[in-house]
């Protein structure tokens, strides 16, 4: 369903294509061999590790990497940037931000916060890596300058998600690795690898609102946040579809992770006091 639609849209690049398999019963490994690509198993246990795995297992042998997940495809935007691209212009750059469209049931989110939405895809190959301090959300991360292709962008859209049962139950997996991340920040066992920075790079702003967000008072933080997106991002903009969307994400979801969160705490205190 995704697959074909992604590797049609880079194969004008004619670049090695490596895709890491999680044991799928379907025609990925058909699909992505004839594209050429190369393939490795590895168990699904979440999409930091993913990437990491990748990164460190395939015979990579370009001095430059593009990350893309199976549900995103490259617009002719991004791709004349790419066939564009020369070395010598990039001294001195370790990542390149692209530019994101999110689309949910068909439509584009454009309000509530979601465009521009710049993401690190791009990066020098042994010098990015995939942040393994968050469960869910995963990024790249390097350490020296980066620059953002602001009309580079990729369209991201999982159409397994139309169907609104798909979605809630991915999100209730979701929530439990978020809570129980968010449980191991509240007892000092993880941090942050980038430095929360409101007016840094696009990642080092995100951190930082992590960082506020991890401060706030559980259960009334679900409700802030959709009322920011909604007004103050304009979410209400994206009409009766895009309403929806920031409800369940931006409400719903983070409504789920906080009452998971007390429950973990609830049991460790039980088990503690057996």
């Amino acid at each position: 369903m995704h697959l074909p639609r992604l590797l049609a849209s880079i194969k004008i690049l004619e670049a090695p294509i490596f895709i890491l398999d999680s044991g799928s019963t379907d025609n990925t490994v058909t699909i992505g061999e004839s594209f050429g690509a190369q393939f490795l198993q590895h168990p699904f246990e979440n999409h930091p590790k993913q990437w990491d795995y990748a990164l460190n297992s395939f015979a990579i042998k370009t001095s430059w990497v593009i990350c893309l997940d199976a549900d995103q495809v490259v617009t002719d935007e991004l791709i004349q940037y790419l066939l564009t691209f020369r070395e010598d212009d990039y001294k001195g750059i370790e990542g390149i931000y692209f530019n994101r469209k999110n689309f949910f049931k068909g439509r584009w989110i454009k309000y509530g916060g979601y465009y521009p939405f710049y993401m690190l895809k791009m990066f020098r190959y042994g010098v990015g890596y995939s942040d393994l301090n968050e469960n869910m959300d995963h990024r790249f991360v390097v350490t020296g300058k980066t620059t953002t292709w602001k009309n580079g962008i990729i369209l991201e859209e999982n159409l397994k998600e139309n169907n609104i049962s798909f979605w809630i139950d991915k999100h209730n997996r979701y929530s439990d690795l978020v809570a129980i991340e968010e449980v191991e920040r509240i007892q000092l066992l993880r941090s942050q690898n980038i430095k929360p920075r409101f007016w840094g790079s696009p990642y080092e702003r995100s951190a930082w609102l992590k960082r506020l967000w991890w401060r706030l008072p559980r259960y009334s933080r679900p409700m802030l946040y959709f009322i920011y997106r909604i007004f103050f991002r304009l979410g209400i903009l994206d009409g009766r579809t895009g309403i929806i969307f920031h409800f369940l994400q931006g409400f719903w979801f983070r409504l789920i992770v906080d009452i998971k969160i007390d429950e973990i705490l609830k049991q460790q205190e039980y088990e503690a006091t057996k």
